[in-house]
C-alpha cells in the first residue's frame, strides 16, 4: 500500500459507529491516483440478519451524491460541448425559464447555491403529486432574493439542473448520465431506482416504508426521488464503492482522451476552484472546501448527502475518500453523522 494512512485507527473509528447504532454497517476506501486503495465494510446490512455483513460491493442508495455523480457531471458533459454557457441567463435560452424570476439566473448561481432560489424542498405539499406541475412549480416559483447575493444551499439547484440537462440534450437524465458518464468511466453498477430485484438484494435497507411496512431496499428513501419515479437531480442513484472509486480517480487524473464522452479537465478544475468571491460559506461548482481540515492540507473539496453518503478528493495530495452507511435505518437525524463524517475525513487526508 502506497498510501500512509492509519488504517487500523479508521477501522477502530468507523466500528465504534457500529457499536453505537449509528448506522448498522459502512462500507469506506480511501485511495490515490495509481489505483491503490485500502478500503473497509464494518457492520451489518441489517440488525435482524446479523449473518449478512457489509462487503465492497454492497449497494447503496447515495443521496446527495447524485448531485455530482448524474447532475454536475451531466451539466459538465454539456459545457465542454459548447451546448451550455455558465453565466449566460436560463430565460435567454430556456423558453420554461423566460419570463419568471428563475429566468434571471445562471447555470453558475445554481452551482454555487447563490441563485437565491426557494429553500423549501417538501414538493408535494407545495405543488402536488404530479410530475409536470411539480416541474412547472419548481421553474415557475419566485426567488427568495436576487442572484449572487448569498450562498445558501438548496437541493432544489440539482432539481432544476437536472431538468435543464434533460432540456439541453433532449434525453432523461438517467440516460444522459449512463451514457455521458458513467459508462465511459466503467461504473457498471450505478443506476437510478428502482432497481431490478438482483440488485436489490445487494443493497444496504434503509427506513421502513409507510405504505408496505417493509423495509426499503432499491428504492430511493428521498421523497423527492419517489414522487418524481425514481429520477431527478436531488437524489435517486444507487452505486457501489469500486464504482465511486473510478469516478472519483477520474476527478484526480482525467483521461487524456479529447474524444472521450463525458467531462474532462477544464471541467474538473473550473469545478474545484473557489467561484462566490467574498461570499460565505466558499464554494466552487457544486463542490465545497472542507472545514477544518489537517495543517497544510488547504484544497480538500468534498460533497456529501445529508448524512448517510460523502465523497472527498484532494488535487494537493493526490487522494481521494469516499464513505457509505446506511444509517437511515436508524434514524432521519444525521446529527450524529457530522461527527462521523468529519473524523473520517481528517483520519483519510491526515
Amino acid at each position: 500500500m502506497a498510501l500512509e494512512l492509519d488504517i487500523d485507527r479508521i477501522r477502530q473509528f468507523l466500528g465504534e459507529g457500529v457499536r453505537d447504532k449509528v448506522y448498522p454497517g459502512a462500507v469506506w476506501a480511501v485511495g490515490d491516483r495509481s489505483g491503490s486503495m485500502a478500503l473497509g465494510t464494518p457492520g451489518v446490512l441489517d440488525p435482524d440478519q446479523p449473518d449478512e455483513p457489509m462487503r465492497h460491493d454492497t449497494v447503496f442508495d447515495v443521496e446527495g451524491l447524485t448531485e455530482v455523480l448524474a447532475v454536475w457531471s451531466s451539466i459538465g458533459s454539456l459545457v465542454e460541448v459548447g451546448k451550455l454557457h455558465l453565466d449566460e441567463q436560463l430565460g435567454a435560452f430556456w423558453s420554461e425559464a423566460r419570463g419568471h424570476p428563475l429566468g434571471r439566473v445562471s447555470t453558475r448561481h445554481l452551482l454555487t447555491h447563490t441563485a437565491g432560489i426557494p429553500l423549501r424542498t417538501d414538493l408535494s405539499n407545495l405543488y402536488g403529486t404530479d410530475p409536470q406541475d411539480i416541474r412547472d412549480g419548481v421553474l415557475h416559483d419566485a426567488v427568495r432574493r436576487p442572484p449572487g447575493e448569498a450562498v445558501e444551499y438548496t437541493d432544489r439547484a440539482a432539481l432544476v439542473l437536472g431538468y435543464l440537462a434533460e432540456e439541453l440534450s433532449g434525453r432523461s437524465l438517467d440516460d444522459l448520465a449512463a451514457t455521458e458518464v458513467w459508462q465511459p468511466l466503467g461504473m457498471t453498477h450505478t443506476r437510478y431506482g428502482p432497481l431490478p430485484d438482483a440488485s436489490a438484494a445487494r443493497c444496504a435497507p434503509t427506513e421502513v416504508d409507510d405504505i408496505k411496512g417493509s423495509r426499503l431496499r432499491g428504492i430511493a428513501h428521498a421523497s423527492s426521488a419517489r414522487l418524481l419515479g425514481g429520477v431527478c437531480g436531488v437524489s435517486g442513484v444507487f452505486s457501489v464503492l469500486p464504482d465511486l472509486a473510478a469516478f472519483l480517480r477520474h476527478l484526480l487524473q482525467p483521461a487524456r482522451d479529447a474524444g472521450r464522452p463525458g467531462f474532462g479537465t477544464a471541467w474538473i478544475t473550473e469545478s474545484l476552484r473557489t467561484q462566490t468571491g467574498a461570499l460565505v460559506p466558499a464554494g466552487g461548482l457544486f463542490w465545497h472546501p472542507a472545514q477544518g481540515t489537517a495543517p497544510g492540507v488547504d484544497d480538500i473539496w468534498e460533497h456529501y448527502g445529508s448524512g448517510a453518503a460523502g465523497a472527498w478528493l484532494s488535487p494537493q495530495q493526490g487522494r481521494w475518500a469516499v464513505l457509505l452507511t446506511n444509517a437511515r435505518y436508524y434514524t432521519r437525524d444525521y446529527g450524529s453523522l457530522v461527527h462521523v463524517r468529519n473524523t473520517f475525513r481528517s483520519l483519510a487526508f491526515a
